[in-house]
């Protein structure tokens, strides 16, 4: 997908999660590369820098509400959205605690937290709005190369890994109920990014990586099924 032509307007993506960090770094890349974009944040009130963004873009980057936690913010951004065509859907969302605790030591209440944010929750938001979304178009959501199974040889992290495994399954079910139009399905591994989930500890940078993570998803554009892929584009293992 290329940016605007003559008589043609830009195509359009919905970042969910781009209220700051990595969504929100994604979020103006796209609009650098000539997409409109519309981003959600889970308090339109608040000061965010996709706020700012907004509000330098001339009318191409649009603020909406959404909490992947809450599905009852699903259904009127849906309404809000009607008619409105998009080329890209992409659900950013994630969150850890007790990143040491064995998975048996977690207490049900962080369990659900960590579940609903990482999983359920992107896959609401996917079923919600998959309509929207053209027939040759992306839907996408972050994973992590933590949710590798295969890779998983050293443990810790358990219930974020697991978190992330499930919505690998989840997003693989669905892709398999789209078997029947052109789009990508990607789930994407950004690799360790110093970010407010990340630490300050992390190699890569914001700015470093979302081209990097733009380039991976705009390269499978065109090409129908399911993906797992890292910052370079390369298969990550099941």
């Amino acid at each position: 997908m290329s940016s605007t032509t003559a008589g043609r307007h830009a195509p359009t993506a919905l970042i969910a999660g781009a209220s700051r960090g990595l969504g929100h770094a994604m979020a103006a890349e796209l609009l650098a590369r000539g997409w409109d974009v519309v981003g959600t944040v889970r308090d339109t009130a608040a000061p965010t820098p996709l706020r700012e963004l907004a509000e330098r873009s001339a009318g191409r980057v649009t603020v909406e509400r959404l909490d992947v936690g809450e599905p009852g913010h699903l259904p009127p951004l849906r309404e809000r959205l009607a008619g409105r065509a998009l080329d890209l859907l992409f659900v950013n969302a994630g969150t850890t605690n007790n990143q040491d605790m064995p998975i048996g030591a977690v207490p049900t209440d962080e369990f659900v937290e960590v579940m609903v944010t990482n999983a359920l929750g992107p896959l609401r938001v996917v079923e919600a709005l998959q309509d929207l979304v053209a027939d040759t178009g992306l839907i996408g959501a972050m994973s992590s190369g933590q949710g590798s199974i295969a890779n998983n040889t050293a443990g810790g992290r358990e219930l974020y890994r697991g978190s992330k495994a499930a919505l690998n399954m989840f997003m693989r079910s669905f892709a398999a109920r789209q078997s029947g139009t052109g789009r990508a399905v990607v789930l994407l591994a950004p690799g360790w990014i110093r970010t407010a989930l990340g630490g300050s500890e992390a190699p890569y940078t914001v700015e470093e990586s979302a081209p990097l993570l733009v380039d991976v998803l705009l390269s499978r554009i065109g090409t129908p099924g399911l993906a797992y892929l890292d910052r370079t584009g390369a298969t990550v293992p099941w």
